[in-house]
């Protein structure tokens, strides 16, 4: 069974993320209509995502997806590097962290469980730091506050 591709956080309270998602490539045209795909009906319709251009460089302004046309912006922030903000119709914004599809399995895991944790304390660069570095995930958490991974 392959793993999920999108892990959001289970309730309302929660750090800076939402959750995250893993995309099989780097061709947002082709991956945003899966990520829409993928949430629940109930968050409302998806308008508008805003993407990084370190990581979609080629991104094109509208993508088509379930039938409507979702606006994209681009930022050069270095804080939006790896992230996705999705705009939906009911729930307002979704911050989500990007794992680089090239990821390894395990990696990605990590990340998405970690991305998902209402008491990740983490933005997207950071949480992409620790697991670059190999740092031990544990530490690093409590020593910036954090209660702990589950």
């Amino acid at each position: 069974m392959p793993l999920p591709r999108l892990r959001l956080t289970p309730d309302a309270s929660h750090g800076p993320l939402d959750g995250a998602w893993w995309p099989r490539c780097d061709a947002l045209e082709l991956e945003l209509p899966a990520l829409v795909g993928c949430l629940d009906p109930g968050v409302g319709t998806v308008t508008r995502a805003t993407v990084g251009t370190a990581v979609w460089p080629d991104a094109p302004r509208r993508v088509t997806a379930s039938g409507h046309v979702i606006e994209v912006d681009l930022t050069d922030d270095a804080a939006g590097t790896h992230a996705i903000t999705v705009d939906c119709g009911t729930v307002g914004r979704w911050e989500l962290l990007v794992v680089p599809p090239d990821e390894p399995s395990a990696a990605a895991s990590l990340l998405l469980t970690a991305a998902a944790d209402p008491g990740n304390p983490w933005p997207a660069a950071r949480l992409l730091e620790l697991a670059e570095s190999g740092a031990d995930g544990q530490s690093a958490w409590e020593s910036e506050g954090g209660a702990g991974p589950r």
